[in-house]
């Protein structure tokens, strides 16, 4: 029957299965495999993938106490209450996850010298090896990868900050001590590119946001200041500007972390008079007035804490809400939490009630959890 049916057909129907599925699709016949190789379908597949709007996938990655251990999580059926894992093939060398973008992933290994993008599910791809990071290689300092749609460019950008040994002036501001290099990497080229230093540095504790084809980041101007800013990227023109923020807590401080909720800039925000996690989110992109305070979360104790005997909690002084990332809002309206990279929840806004998610050979110390679109995406498509 398939036979006898167009091309474009068929490939109709490939494109709108599951990564899971495509991949054993390839095994039907060598038609299929050539078919679900053509950059063409795969570039489809991934375009529906984008337009259906199901819940996301992610990469969890855990190095200790083995290293280089990455887990594929699809929550294609979480709203039967069921979340598929999938072990990944490790490397020959462990690798530190940086991102994900388009079905690729960009990693960097422990002599922090080599960058690499891989697809995790393409054997015949696996990874190619960037130009190598020749200066400060014991220094990665930030890393983003991302994927420009009006350029059609993937680009690596990396972030080193420095510290001025001395002041050059006794007057002189100390915001002036904070500088950070920047180079930029645009994925196909044979080198890295040095670009301004900016007076910037970059919470290493709260990700990166990707949003509008701009890398967001949240700073402080000195040590002497502790009001957060929201510093964005564009991957097209290679600068830097400042974003608004939102008005929320009544306290510059209160910012906590950066993500994207429904393809918006959100911002998490800490209430220190009552505890509660507040996610702001910007429903147009650069309005200050846009900002809207979109969910309000009260505190929760994940039970895989609670069991672990860590001295990064001390439950009676420490708000786990402090150590609280949102990683997406699901399709159900519920949102996916991580704690401290240690413990995933899913928090239900209407009943304001949470849910542990576990699964087999899940790591029981800490890990890194990004999200990732299944796909057989290659850099030639």
């Amino acid at each position: 029957m398939m036979d006898r049916l167009p091309r474009e057909v068929i490939v109709h129907i490939l494109s709108r299965l599951p990564l899971t599925s495509l991949l054993s699709s390839k095994l039907v016949c060598k038609a299929w495999r050539s078919l679900i190789q053509d950059p063409f379908l795969i570039t489809k597949h991934l375009s529906y993938l984008a337009e259906v709007g199901n819940d996301p996938s992610f990469i969890l990655q855990s190095n200790w106490p083995i290293p280089d251990q990455r887990h594929f999580l699809d929550f294609f059926d979480h709203s039967e209450g069921k979340v598929i894992s999938k072990k990944l093939p490790t490397s020959t060398t462990p690798m530190n996850l940086v991102d994900s973008c388009n079905g690729l992933l960009c990693m960097y290994d422990i002599t922090c010298r080599n960058v690499y993008i891989c697809n995790p599910f393409t054997r015949q791809s696996f990874s190619i090896d960037l130009p190598k990071l020749v200066d400060h290689p014991s220094k990665v300092g930030r890393l983003g990868f991302g994927f420009h749609q009006t350029t059609n460019e993937y680009k690596v950008i990396r972030i080193v900050f420095r510290r001025k040994l001395k002041r050059n002036h006794p007057n002189e501001d100390p915001s002036t001590l904070i500088q950070s290099e920047v180079q930029i990497l645009t994925v196909g080229t044979p080198s890295w590119r040095d670009l301004k230093t900016i007076p910037y540095r970059f919470k290493l504790s709260a990700s990166n946001a990707l949003v509008n084809g701009r890398f967001h980041w949240l700073s402080k101007p000195n040590k002497y200041n502790m009001a957060s800013l929201l510093i964005s990227f564009d991957l097209e023109t290679e600068q830097f500007q400042k974003v608004p923020k939102p008005d929320c807590c009544g306290s510059d401080m209160c910012l906590r972390f950066l993500s994207v909720v429904r393809g918006c800039l959100s911002a998490g925000a800490f209430h220190e008079n009552d505890g509660r996690l507040e996610i702001w989110v910007m429903k147009e992109y650069g309005v200050k007035e846009s900002w809207i305070k979109e969910y309000s979360i009260g505190t929760y104790l994940p039970p895989t804490l609670t069991r672990q005997e860590t001295r990064h909690f001390a439950y009676s002084r420490i708000n786990p809400n402090l150590y609280v990332q949102v990683l997406c809002v699901l399709r159900s309206g519920e949102i996916l939490l991580e704690y401290q990279r240690r413990a995933l929840v899913v928090y239900n806004p209407q009943s304001e009630t949470f849910k542990e998610i576990t699964f087999p050979e899940m790591p029981t110390h800490w890990f890194k959890t990004i999200i990732h679109v299944g796909s057989l995406n290659w850099l030639h498509n």
